[in-house]
C-alpha cells in the first residue's frame, strides 16, 4: 500500500480517536454539585441544563464527527478527488481557472454535506436550550451572502498563489506568503466597514450614563474609540458577547444587544476593560505576528509537497497540479496544524488572564468582572467544569473558575 495512503488514513483516524476520547473524558468530568461560587448566579435547575445543553451539543458533535469521517474515508479510498478533478478538466480551461473551479467543487461538496447537521444545531438543539432566534429567511440569507462574499474574496486570493507557484519558481511559497499576509490585512481593515454590515446592524450606542462611564475609562486608560456600537445580535441568538473592531484610531467596541440587556454597566465596563487589556498588552500583535509566521511555514512546507507523485498516486489521481497539491497537502500539515493550535491555545488563555488582570487592576473592581463573567456563563449555558484535557487541547479561553480565582487573587494584592 501507497506509504502516503498509510499515513493520511493514520493521521483522519487517529484525529478521530482523540476527538472522541477528549469529548467522552468531557461528559464523565460533568458533576452533579454545582460550584460555590456560582451559588449566587445559578439555581439547581439551571445548573442541570448548562450540563444537558453541554451532554446534547457533545453527543451531536460526535456523530456528526463520526459521518463525516467515515464519508471522508470513502470519497479517499473511492477516487473521488479525481473523479472532481476529471469533471472539472472537462470544461477545457486553463490551469489557474481549473484550479479555482476545483476548489469550488470541493467546498460545494463540504457544504452540502455539513448543511444538514448546521440546521439541526440551528433549529433543534440551540431552539431547545432556548438560543435560537434565526428565522429561515434569515438562514439563508446568510449562506446566499457567504458564498458570494466567498467566491469574491476567496476565488481571487486562490488564483493568486496558484499563479505565484505556477510563474515564479522556488520564489513562489515566499511570494504566495506576502501576498497573502498582505490581503489578510486588508480584509482586516474593510471587514468593519463593508463585510460583517452585511450581516448585522450596527448601531452607535445611545447617550446616557453607560457612554459616559465608557469614554471616561476610556480617556483615563488614553485609550482612542472612533466609536462604541451595538450589534443586533438577538436576531441570530440570545447568547451574548462583545468584541473590538480595527486597528488604531479606527478601532470600535461592539456589544452584544443581548449583552446590554442582561449585564450592568460597571460590568459592562469591566468587560470593555478586558478587551482593552488585550490591546495594551499586545496581545493582538503577538498572535498576528505568530499568524504570520506559520502562514510562511506553511507556504514553505507546502512547496516541497507541489506534484508529489506519491502523493497524488495515494488520492488515485490521473494528473499532476498545483492545486490539488493544496488540497493533499492539508492532509498532511494536519497533525502540525493540532499541535501548532494546542500552542497558540496556551497562549491565548495566559492572554485572557492577563486581561483579566488589567481589567481588574484599571477599574479598581475585580468583582464587577467575576459578575460580568457568571452572567456570560449562565445567560450561554457554558460548562463549568470541563476536563482538563479538554481544556489543554480546544480551550482558547480558560474555564470561568479558574478565571474568577485568579480575580479573586487579584483583589486581595495590594
Amino acid at each position: 500500500m501507497n506509504p502516503w495512503l498509510i499515513f493520511i488514513l493514520a493521521v483522519i483516524g487517529g484525529s478521530f480517536l482523540l476527538n472522541t476520547t477528549i469529548s467522552l473524558l468531557n461528559l464523565k468530568a460533568l458533576s452533579p454539585d454545582l460550584p460555590e461560587e456560582f451559588a449566587d448566579t445559578y439555581d439547581q435547575e439551571k445548573y442541570r441544563q448548562s450540563q444537558d445543553y453541554t451532554r446534547v451539543q457533545t453527543k451531536f458533535s460526535l456523530i456528526e464527527n463520526t459521518i463525516i469521517t467515515v464519508i471522508t474515508i470513502i470519497f479517499l479510498l473511492g477516487g473521488g478527488f479525481n473523479l472532481v478533478d476529471l469533471f472539472v478538466r472537462s470544461f477545457g480551461l486553463s490551469s489557474i481557472p481549473t484550479g479555482v473551479v476545483y476548489a469550488g467543487s470541493l467546498a460545494l461538496l463540504s457544504f452540502i454535506l455539513s448543511l444538514p447537521f448546521s440546521i439541526y444545531s440551528t433549529f433543534k438543539i440551540e431552539a431547545q436550550f432556548g438560543f435560537n432566534r434565526t428565522t429561515i429567511q434569515t438562514f439563508v440569507t446568510d449562506i446566499i451572502k457567504s458564498i458570494l462574499l466567498t467566491a469574491a474574496l476567496g476565488a481571487p486570493l486562490l488564483a493568486a498563489v496558484l499563479w505565484f507557484f505556477e510563474h515564479t519558481g522556488s520564489y513562489g511559497w515566499l511570494l504566495c506568503w506576502l501576498g497573502t499576509v498582505a490581503f489578510g490585512f486588508i480584509v482586516q481593515f474593510l471587514a468593519p466597514v463593508l463585510i460583517m454590515p452585511l450581516f448585522n446592524r450596527f448601531t452607535p450606542l445611545e447617550e446616557g450614563p453607560l457612554k459616559e462611564k465608557i469614554l471616561a475609562y476610556a480617556r483615563v486608560q488614553n485609550f482612542k474609540l472612533s466609536g462604541i456600537f451595538t450589534m443586533d445580535g438577538s436576531k441570530r441568538s440570545t447568547k451574548l458577547n462583545a468584541f473590538f473592531t480595527g486597528f488604531g484610531k479606527f478601532r470600535k467596541i461592539v456589544f452584544y444587544d443581548t449583552l446590554l440587556e442582561k449585564i450592568g454597566d460597571d460590568e459592562l465596563v469591566s468587560v470593555l476593560a478586558h478587551e482593552m487589556g488585550h490591546f495594551k498588552r499586545h496581545h493582538i500583535w503577538k498572535m498576528m505576528a505568530i499568524s504570520i509566521l506559520q502562514t510562511g511555514l506553511v507556504f514553505y512546507l507546502l512547496s516541497l509537497f507541489i506534484n508529489n507523485p506519491g502523493l497524488f498516486e495515494a488520492f488515485g489521481m490521473e494528473y499532476l497540479s498545483i492545486y490539488a497539491s493544496l488540497f493533499f497537502f492539508a492532509f498532511i500539515y494536519s497533525p502540525f496544524s493540532t499541535l501548532l493550535a494546542i500552542l497558540f491555545n496556551i497562549m491565548l488563555r495566559a492572554h485572557e488572564f492577563e486581561a483579566d488582570n488589567y481589567a481588574a487592576r484599571t477599574t479598581g473592581a475585580p468583582d464587577a468582572l467575576v459578575q460580568a463573567l457568571k452572567k456570560l456563563s449562565l445567560a450561554n449555558l457554558s460548562n463549568l467544569t470541563p476536563h482538563p484535557a479538554m481544556v489543554f487541547l480546544s480551550y482558547s479561553h480558560p474555564p470561568v473558575l479558574e478565571r474568577i480565582r485568579a480575580l479573586r487573587e487579584t483583589k486581595s494584592l495590594p
